[in-house]
């Protein structure tokens, strides 16, 4: 018997037995569909997670944070100048590795206010114009304050939409886009001009979701006392991931403004705090981040007087974790997806057995007529993996339905993502679980001696 006549009469055994078939199969369709999906999470995981930390920057930036003094250096610790000028001035002079220096100056628990509305900022800083490209930020209206801004410490900011929304009411509320350019603003009781507006940051994930409001395809489904939801993109979560977020409620003044309206009165014993919430850094190049960041640290130790009361923290840091984050949930959800495999197979195991117990009397009359051991060893294993491969076939065909489901149990930030390598994969384990399922009974069956197996009631 060939390998074609092998596979018909491996079909038609399953169409015979159509529901135990079934029933046999559906270990393997979960085992495909976990597989498939959990791959789905932990890619959409990946993307919004390398998304974000785009969104934060890019690879090549560096903070600068303050940290306590080495214990050797406790009775030092009140000379600690923290970041200051000083250290940008002599970065800015002295490392030339250091392509792009954007010092931050925070005020903590600023509150926005006009008219009866108020809003409270993720961020509010004093910067200088680099932090645009520091930051990947982008003006979608009017402008951003310039060095003369700085210089003569005017009374102008720069607001992400979120902030907009709040203080003017979002398009949605209003029914038109606001442009808050030239209106006035208070900060803390301060009047404020706005001279520009950042775009709007969403995730990919968010802005396909807006897309398909716009072209109607977007289902929301309501009723009483419940919830609005979205069908296929995973939307009614908030607007992407914190990162989007918190850009979007950034409101950035002048440096100097910052330090002459805000901190200038802020320090003990009636002297200005002059000291940095930030400094930010991008390196000439990632092949030269560690030259680059000793450098940094070789400047600063002289502003500082050799007194180590900062440290460096990359983007590396942030990649590391991702990465780790990944393949712990790709192990988790590789050993979830094999333990449904192993059910599925043990499922065609035992539905190959009670095959042969019914067909030991057909088995002993093929060998009986000359069929060899290999054939028959041939065709049971083939039936086996016939089981396997339609079992995969089905598990792709459930996996995009269960992917969807988990599309909208999961935030738009981290919609799971099918992959043709995760498919690939599934459909492999499958085929080779029939294979690895069907060696014992095919074995038992090729071994049936046919004297007995004629006599066999």
């Amino acid at each position: 018997m060939n390998l074609s006549n092998a596979i018909i009469v491996g079909l038609k055994e399953i169409w015979a037995h159509k529901f135990r078939s079934a029933l046999t199969m559906l270990g393997i369709i979960l085992g495909v569909s976990s597989l498939i999906g959990m791959s789905a999470i932990t890619k959409g995981m990946e993307n919004g997670m390398k998304e974000a930390l785009i969104a934060m920057g890019g690879l090549d930036k560096v903070v600068t944070e303050q940290q306590p003094v080495p214990p050797e250096q406790d009775h030092r610790a009140d000379e600690a100048p923290g970041r200051t000028i000083n250290d940008v001035r002599a970065l800015q002079e002295s490392a030339p590795l250091v392509r792009m220096i954007s010092p931050e100056m925070m005020l903590r628990g600023a509150v926005l206010t006009r008219g009866g509305k108020t809003s409270v900022p993720s961020e509010l800083v004093g910067v200088w114009p680099v932090v645009l490209e520091m930051n990947l930020h982008k003006v979608g209206k009017g402008r951003f304050f310039n060095a003369l801004d700085d210089e003569l410490a005017k009374n102008v900011v720069v607001i992400g939409t979120g902030l907009r929304d709040e203080l003017f009411g979002s398009p949605e509320e209003t029914g038109r886009e606001i442009d808050p350019v030239g209106e006035i603003i208070s900060i803390n009781q301060q009047p404020f001009v706005i001279v520009g507006m950042f775009e709007p940051y969403e995730s990919e994930a968010d802005k396909r979701l807006r897309e398909l409001k716009k072209s109607g395809e977007y289902i929301e489904q309501q009723s009483t006392g419940g919830v609005a939801r979205a069908r296929g993109w995973g939307g009614g979560r908030g607007r992407g991931g914190w990162v989007f977020r918190q850009k979007n409620y950034t409101a950035y003044m002048p440096l100097n403004t910052m330090w002459l309206r805000f901190r200038a009165a802020s320090g003990t014993n009636a002297t200005p705090d002059a000291r940095l919430s930030d400094i930010d850094i991008k390196v000439a190049s990632l092949d030269k981040l560690e030259p680059a960041l000793q450098q940094a640290r070789n400047v600063m130790m002289l502003t500082h007087h050799g007194i180590e009361d900062f440290s460096f923290r990359t983007q590396e840091n942030n990649v590391e974790n991702i990465n780790i984050a990944i393949r712990n949930a790709r192990v988790s959800g590789g050993i979830i997806a094999a333990i449904s495999l192993l059910v599925g197979g043990i499922g065609i195991m035992n539905i190959m057995l009670a095959s042969i117990a019914q067909r030991v009397r057909e088995i002993g009359l093929r060998k009986a007529v000359g069929a060899t051991t290999f054939a028959v060893f041939t065709q049971i294993l083939v039936e086996s993996v016939v089981v396997g491969v339609l079992g995969g076939v089905a598990g792709l065909i459930v996996s995009y339905g269960f992917v969807q489901v988990l599309a909208d149990l999961t935030p738009t930030g981290n919609m799971p993502v099918i992959t043709v390598e995760a498919m690939i994969m599934a459909f492999a384990f499958s085929a080779g679980v029939g294979l690895l399922a069907g060696l014992i009974p095919a074995i038992k069956a090729s071994r049936l001696d046919p004297i007995q197996a004629l006599r066999y009631e």
